[in-house]
């Protein structure tokens, strides 16, 4: 096998006559955390499960572990961990119970106190699932799916009802995965948990990949932002290289040269003794890429 974990070409699926996947293509190679977004009904739940050997694809080619995921299903299931939006857990069982069940179906190895260890779940070991909160849970899915630390991880919204705290924690244990040699494929709304975590990201939307490459990639064309108020009477602004609107005493520029507009943004305000109120200067965000790729038809 090469050093691709997924490679998928031309995919397409359809639900009768309604296009779900219409020809979409990328590449996860061994090691990386990829990222495939998109908004509801973009078409990346469909693909999830086609990769995942769940659905046949109606046309392309889909390969995971050099395998075909639905021909080849069980020998990728064995190599591959899931983490679904809903796992089905048994909720009579503890969570010590839940692993110890889950030990016995998984040809991976692992102990149970290390993986609630990892998840901080190690104090509820006794705790029937039923009494779980919705964050608890996902951690115990989270659990399942990792363990053994397995070639491939599928995290589908997996950060879904976790305070900050543990969404940083869970986010620790990604990276601790990745270090180890796992691959992650990564769906989520959280788009600060992509930019926090993948190394390559597609956004799907209408069933095609509308934009598709590294994080910096990604980025690198978007224009990075700075607002602030200007006091009253305040003398014209600089020359600036970036595009500038003004509503009111509240300025707005939009540059790809942040450090450059924002230095001279600054010597003008010291230059004549002004106090740049509620001063911000942010690059560009995965959020705006995502709003623009979601406002197209």
């Amino acid at each position: 096998m090469n050093g691709n974990v997924i490679e998928v070409e031309d995919l397409h699926y359809r639900y009768g006559e309604f296009a779900a996947v219409r020809g979409i293509d990328f590449t996860v190679r061994r090691g990386e955390t990829f990222a495939l977004l998109g908004t509801n009904g973009a078409g990346k739940t469909t693909t999830l499960e086609v990769i995942e050997g769940f659905r046949k694809p109606a046309k392309g080619r889909v390969r995971v572990l050099g395998l075909d995921p639905h021909a080849d299903r069980y020998q990728v299931q064995a190599r591959t961990g899931v983490m679904l939006q809903n796992a089905g857990l048994i909720e009579e069982l503890t969570v010590a119970e839940t692993l110890r069940l889950w030990q016995r179906l998984s040809s991976r190895t692992d102990k149970v106190a290390t993986a609630l260890s990892r998840v901080d779940l190690a104090h509820k070991s006794d705790v029937q699932v039923d009494k779980l909160s919705g964050g608890e849970r996902r951690r115990l899915d989270f659990a399942i799916s990792t363990w053994g630390a397995p070639e491939l991880v599928v995290l589908d919204e997996p950060t879904t009802g976790l305070d900050p705290e543990s969404r940083q924690r869970l986010w620790a244990r990604v990276g601790e995965l990745k270090e180890s040699g796992s691959t992650i494929l990564l769906t989520t709304h959280y788009l600060e948990e992509a930019e926090a975590l993948a190394d390559q990201v597609t956004i799907m939307h209408n069933g095609v990949a509308q934009i598709s490459g590294t994080l910096h990639e990604v980025l690198s064309g978007r224009p990075a932002t700075i607002t602030a108020d200007l006091p009253a009477h305040a003398p014209a602004l600089p020359t600036l290289h970036g595009s500038t609107t003004v509503d009111g005493n509240r300025i707005r520029v939009e540059t790809l040269a942040l450090q450059a507009d924002l230095t001279t943004l600054l010597n003008w305000a010291g230059q004549h003794r002004l106090e740049l109120e509620n001063l911000n200067a942010s690059p560009a965000s995965l959020h705006e890429v995502f709003l623009a790729t979601s406002e197209k038809g």
